[in-house]
């Protein structure tokens, strides 16, 4: 334990020293051990500063942290809007997990209109960048039709996808949805999932004669 402490406040100093010398890296390092206390008593509005620090200059990781903080207004006050804004600003640089969390404020209407389409969209964006919780999501929001068709095979697939990287509530989901599907369908969700290539859309499998897909 001593020594853990011990190697984390060497850390701590050669961020801050990183941090001080203007590095964005060193600068969301700093935020990051301010808001878990580590190497340093915690300390949520110096957490905030110096995320928001390396946020402004760019940095993906500092960004989705500063969202969080805003959203749990944790050295801020809390803030649904600033959320979105940096959660936007870290998914378009491809942040899977504020590409997740971004979805996640859509579909529920948090500090943006509810737009459930939109949720879906940055849903897949890091479902296509094999994030198993995004894929997860993915799979409920069609086999609801939310925000995209209503689409069993399509639901299985993305449930198949984060059930195979260990999410186990996919794998929950995936079999719940069997329920609902025919022998052929499962099979061709099946196939599609082995098929798919991240970031390709969706793999094209025969459909046996006479059977007919989900929408979407």
């Amino acid at each position: 334990m001593q020594v853990r402490q011990t190697l984390a406040r060497w850390r701590f100093r050669w961020y801050y020293l990183m941090a001080r010398l203007g590095h964005a890296t060193g600068r969301f390092n700093v935020g990051f051990m301010y808001a878990n206390g580590q190497g340093v008593p915690r300390d949520d509005a110096e957490a905030v500063r110096w995320y928001r620090l390396a946020a402004e200059q760019g940095d993906a990781n500092a960004q989705c942290n500063l969202a969080l903080m805003y959203v749990n207004g944790r050295g801020v006050p809390q803030d649904d809007a600033q959320a979105v804004q940096w959660y936007r600003q870290a998914a378009e640089q491809g942040s899977t997990t504020a590409q997740c969390n971004l979805a996640f404020m859509y579909l529920n209407g948090r500090g943006v209109q509810q737009d459930e389409a939109e949720a879906a969209r940055w849903y897949r964006y890091a479902a296509d960048l094999e994030n198993a919780s995004a894929q997860s999501n993915l799979g409920v929001l069609y086999a609801n039709g939310r925000g995209v068709p209503q689409d069993w095979v399509r639901a299985y697939m993305w449930s198949d996808l984060a059930a195979t990287q260990g999410y186990d509530l996919a794998r929950d989901n995936r079999d719940r949805f069997a329920t609902h599907m025919t022998e052929a369908q499962i099979q061709q969700a099946r196939e599609m999932a082995r098929a798919w290539t991240p970031g390709e859309g969706y793999p094209q499998v025969d459909l046996p004669a006479g059977e007919v897909s989900g929408a979407g």
